[in-house]
């Protein structure tokens, strides 16, 4: 995906997906999600108490890198989205369960689609990409290393 939109006249991701509308309701479902969900909770334990702010930023950094307004970028320059979670100690069971809410979320709210099929691929290249826990793989790389 990308930070911003390089036609204005074709429509982008976040234009075909919904827009704003469809990124905060995103948004609101994955961190409800992540109070709810039990397979969620070593996700949730390295987030503060309140996720308005967590919520908040995912919403601005999603509308940019689906083709929306640079909300993100604009404010914070770019994501450096690892060097920005470093703090957090991120591993598979975090990953899975940052990956649990958002796939729930997205299929509750977001039609199935090939651009959705393809969103959702690059989300969890990038979900697992976030990985600073010594040892963590995908499980597709655990079994294909077996």
């Amino acid at each position: 995906m990308t930070q911003e939109a390089s036609d204005p006249a074709t429509p982008t991701p976040y234009d075909l997906l919904g827009g704003e509308a469809m990124v905060r309701a995103v948004c609101a479902r994955f961190y409800a999600l992540m109070d709810e969900l039990p397979e969620a909770a070593a996700c949730r334990a390295v987030h503060p108490p309140s996720l308005v702010n967590a919520e908040r930023k995912l919403y601005e950094y999603l509308t940019g890198w689906l083709g929306g307004p640079p909300l993100y970028t604009s404010q914070y320059g770019h994501p450096r989205l690892r060097m920005r979670h470093f703090m957090a100690p991120i591993g598979a069971d975090e990953i899975e369960g940052w990956l649990a809410c958002f796939h729930r979320a997205w299929g509750e709210l977001v039609p199935a689609s090939p651009l959705s099929a393809s969103i959702l691929e690059k989300v969890d290249a990038l979900g697992w990409h976030m990985a600073n826990k010594p040892d963590t793989q995908r499980p597709e790389e655990t079994q294909a290393s077996a």
